[in-house]
């Protein structure tokens, strides 16, 4: 069954919004949806745009799966995004870059944060959060950043309202989900991979303490990404800034 959803006109950040529900002791789950956030957070605590006519949502849900089968639902959203973005876009132009950005031409266009917690009900409470750029694209970012507004289909005039968006959102979501729990994590791996560039060639991780770069070979069955360095040793990354097509 699809979360209800719940849109406001203004919060500072529906993954804190989802966080105060959850050490509240509040257990539904619910797609949390902001027209404009004040305080938006990406990952790595970097703040994110929220202009108003892009999509920011948070599906605060709990989950009795271990942390770290917990945290492949980083998977399960971006192929829910991808999915959205496919509705509207010119065809062959949505992909995945690992482990869950996902890009229109190559470019960014939508990122998530999945935060948790233990929740005093008993499992973990998550906020799966998802930021699309729907309508605009923010500028002086790192990386070229893009907008669904310039990759539509020559028979789609706009980009989907933020209402129409989290109901295409929440319904690919909660597909995925249903898979992933029934199936386990190798169909939603498979499908990740199939639109996932970069995974066999050179790349660069920024882990906050370290960098690293060597090859990409791929992911492994949790979805790190296995990286050789120059000294041939193998390295598997969880998460970090990870930049394929590049050395250090």
């Amino acid at each position: 069954m699809i979360p209800p959803v719940q849109v406001f006109d203004e919060l500072d950040s529906t993954n804190a919004e989802a966080r105060r529900r959850a050490e509240g002791g509040e257990v539904a789950s619910a797609w949390i949806v902001a027209r404009r956030q004040t305080a938006g957070r990406g990952r790595r605590g970097r703040s994110w745009e929220s202009e108003t006519g892009n999509l920011f949502a948070t599906l605060a849900h709990i989950t009795h799966k271990s942390p770290a089968e917990a945290a492949q639902v980083t998977f399960v959203a971006a192929l829910a995004v991808a999915e959205l973005l496919e509705a509207f876009a010119v065809p062959g132009t949505v992909s995945i870059k690992w482990p869950n950005d996902v890009l229109l031409a190559g470019e960014k266009a939508a990122g998530i944060l999945v935060e948790s917690g233990a929740h005093s009900a008993g499992g973990l409470w998550l906020a799966v959060g998802i930021g699309v750029n729907l309508a605009h694209a923010p500028e002086g970012t790192e990386r070229p950043a893009t907008s669904l507004a310039q990759h539509l289909r020559a028979d789609v005039a706009y980009p989907p309202s933020i209402e129409a968006a989290t109901g295409l959102l929440a319904e690919a979501f909660e597909a995925w989900r249903a898979r992933w729990e029934t199936l386990g994590f190798p169909p939603v791996l498979d499908a990740w991979t199939a639109r996932t560039k970069g995974l066999d060639g050179p790349c660069v991780a920024r882990l906050g303490h370290e960098t690293v770069s060597g090859v990409a070979e791929g992911v492994a069955t949790d979805g790190s990404l296995r990286l050789r360095t120059p000294d041939g040793s193998l390295r598997l990354i969880s998460a970090g800034d990870v930049f394929f097509g590049e050395a250090a």
